[in-house]
């Protein structure tokens, strides 16, 4: 049995920092953007990344390896993948999520030891125990955070809007909407509703520019406040999507219990994460995104699909179900 056995399994996941940090310097250097203009050799991207000549053509063979560039008769190109989603220039990129990753999780998380041993967060603003108070006081960062949630936003936000049923609701809002990715992609296609986003009064400016850049200002508008502190607004759906796994079990009872008082009788709440599958064997990333909540959080944590149904009915919801999504994300819908 011995001899069947290999090791390759074990050190390609203790290596994977390798691959992961080799994709993420390709974006931050806009690799990809660069070849979305047109196809280049080895010596032209070299010079146009301003990277130094003695590692750059191991670099981009790297990338050729791990699928996220081609090479044909000396020339590299992107792939369909990282031409439609790691183009700046491109509506459809999801950069900013892994620029983000990039700047700020890539040293957090090699502080996860430290983190499980005290099961205190880790991440530069870790001291201030209020990480969104920092980020959303310095503008440029909330900015790019903002932009960041859009990026993981997208794909879920399609699904949301193709697969819960609009037709049977006027109104609704999405509570901590950041730039406002969720509420603009359903009523782009559900023209019959209204409704916006709620955030944190710095928000608007950059919720109202998205909204305004889709053409959608008639029928989106900006909620200020602070969900902890305020009513949430009167509509019809209330959607919270990566929000309940930012804080710890008391809180997250406390919002749906916001969200149930807001509601009329028939309204619904749409919760959306990567959740854990019941059994917590299959969906890793829900696992490591609820790690990602220790190093970011004081108190974060995700959970499963069983956990918050449960949830939603101590506070008072009747029914509730949950619903893939799209990759590792799934909603849990919650009918009062």
């Amino acid at each position: 049995m011995t001899n069947e056995l290999s090791p390759e399994k074990i050190l390609g996941l203790g290596f994977g920092f390798w691959n992961s940090k080799t994709l993420l310097s390709a974006v931050e250097l806009g690799l990809f953007t660069v070849l979305a203009e047109a196809p280049a050799d080895a010596e032209t991207l070299r010079r146009r990344l301003g990277l130094h000549e003695r590692s750059a053509r191991d670099f981009f063979d790297a990338l050729v390896a791990l699928g996220m560039l081609e090479r044909e008769n000396g020339l590299y190109r992107n792939t369909a993948e990282t031409d439609l989603f790691l183009d700046r220039a491109k509506p459809s990129y999801v950069g900013q999520i892994l620029e983000m990753s990039n700047a700020r999780l890539f040293a957090s998380w090699s502080r996860l030891t430290e983190a499980l041993r005290t099961g205190e967060a880790q991440s530069e603003n870790a001291a201030d125990k209020d990480f969104f108070g920092s980020l959303y006081a310095d503008p440029d960062r909330l900015r790019g955070f903002l932009t960041a949630m859009s990026g993981i936003s997208a794909g879920p936000a399609q699904a949301i809007a193709a697969k819960f049923p609009w037709k049977d609701y006027k109104s609704f809002v999405d509570v901590g909407a950041a730039q406002g990715m969720v509420p603009v992609t359903v009523a782009r296609i559900h023209s019959h509703l209204t409704g916006g986003g709620f955030d944190l009064p710095q928000v608007r400016p950059i919720f109202e520019d998205f909204v305004a850049q889709n053409g959608l200002s008639d029928r989106l508008r900006f909620y200020a406040g602070d969900f902890f502190e305020d009513e949430l607004p009167k509509v019809d759906v209330i959607v919270m999507g990566h929000i309940l796994h930012d804080w710890n079990l008391d809180e997250k009872r406390h919002l749906l219990a916001k969200a149930y008082a807001a509601l009329p009788k028939g309204g619904a709440l749409i919760v959306y994460e990567a959740l854990i599958d019941d059994e917590r064997r299959t969906n890793a990333f829900g696992l490591l995104m609820s790690l990602n909540m220790l190093i970011e959080t004081p108190g974060g944590f995700d959970y499963t699909g069983a956990d918050c149904q449960g949830w939603m009915r101590e506070a008072g919801f009747s029914q509730t179900r949950v619903e893939h999504l799209i990759g590792p994300d799934s909603m849990v819908i919650a009918v009062k």
